[in-house]
């Protein structure tokens, strides 16, 4: 059986238990989260939060990138979300790897991505980054309530990172 396979498996037995919870796509903290996508990283529980509490737009380093802004503008202008809480972590692939990553893809399949690899050595100083692409991007209405974390894969515990002067 394939990991697709189980999974699916796994779909049919929380589906005979399921029971509508009655709710819309708003959120009911009206925040937004932006996280890496590592799978060490279980945001609900770290965070406390339950389902229908928050938007989650995950991506490789929880980088704030194009269609990061997308998800946040739709969450915002159309299901009224007004905090944005970004999340990066400690042993981040991203800072293993360099933008050399994209010319490795181009000499292998014949084609260069068009997205950057958008890989960091400062974690600290990547979420500042994050954190000025919200507050500056025109399509976000609420960027007065944006604040960035570290996550510590071997704590559980965030610390806060402070704004861009």
């Amino acid at each position: 059986m394939s990991v697709t396979d189980q999974l699916v498996k796994s779909n049919r037995d929380y589906a005979n238990g399921f029971t509508d919870p009655g709710m819309d796509a708003r959120p009911v903290l009206g925040v937004a989260v932006v996280a890496c996508m590592d799978a060490r990283l279980d945001l609900h529980a770290a965070l406390g939060l339950e389902l229908g509490d928050c938007h989650t737009v995950r991506n490789a380093g929880g980088v704030v990138t194009d269609d990061v802004i997308r998800s946040l503008a739709i969450s915002q202008r159309k299901l009224g979300t007004r905090s944005v809480v970004l999340i990066h972590h400690t042993g981040c692939g991203l800072e293993a790897i360099t933008e050399d990553f994209r010319t490795e893809l181009e000499m292998e399949v014949g084609q260069r991505p068009a997205w950057a690899v958008e890989s960091f050595r400062d974690v600290d100083q990547d979420v500042r980054q994050s954190m000025q692409r919200v507050r500056t991007n025109p399509f976000l209405l609420h960027t007065d309530d944006v604040r960035g974390f570290v996550f510590d894969v071997k704590k559980g515990r965030l610390h806060e990172v402070d704004p861009p002067r």
